[in-house]
């Protein structure tokens, strides 16, 4: 599955994995799988038709990437292979890092995150105005619907409701609007990263 929060220039996917490492580093044998959050540039063209017509618009260059990832084989709720790459050098990720606080709290390691995309973007060694004017407020304000988003598709992944179990590998497009986050969940959040 895979979901699109849009914004004037920046984009979030997120979808469910299923991944085994070809030589895995010491520690990181065996399959794994869970949900991963990608921070991405949105790319508008020309309308091809008339002023009605709808516009292309096309998940472009990857900025940052969290992946909740677990042991296949483990016990869920670990997140012990969760890590992210906090840059990209063009397409590729840069190596996994490992934070402890990520592995502890994901959904509120996440929030803190994506509740100060300049900071965010400083840290990715991409410029600010690759982000429109408004984008960091009116990802803020969508930060309780992606959260909701994440901790529904790790639901589902634990379950097999999600991820290549039978073979498949990569993303599968999928769309809709997700529910509401329940209020402990923003609750949650904003203890983590402050409402501004």
């Amino acid at each position: 599955m895979l979901c699109t929060f849009g914004f004037g220039r920046i984009g979030v996917l997120i979808s469910d994995l299923y991944f085994v490492h070809p030589n895995p580093p010491k520690g990181q044998e065996g399959a794994e799988h869970g949900v991963r959050l990608e921070l991405r540039v949105l790319e508008r063209g020309d309308l091809k038709g008339s002023i009605y017509s709808a516009q292309p618009i096309s998940v472009g260059q990857p900025i940052w990437r969290a992946d909740l990832l677990e042991s296949v084989d483990g016990q869920p709720g670990s997140f012990d292979r969760t890590h992210h790459h906090p840059a990209f050098t063009g397409w590729e990720p840069g190596h996994r890092v490992f934070v402890r606080e990520l592995s502890a709290d994901p959904i509120a390691w996440l929030a803190s995150k994506l509740f100060d995309l300049p900071e965010l973007l400083k840290e990715a060694g991409v410029s600010a105005d690759v982000a429109a004017p408004d984008d960091a407020e009116e990802l803020r304000r969508a930060v309780p619907d992606i959260l909701d988003t994440i901790e529904r598709m790790l639901g589902q992944v634990r379950r097999g409701e999600l991820g290549p179990h039978a073979g498949r590998r990569g993303w599968r497009w999928r769309s809709r609007r997700p529910a509401r986050c329940p209020a402990r969940r923003i609750r949650s959040a904003a203890r983590a990263a402050p409402w501004p």
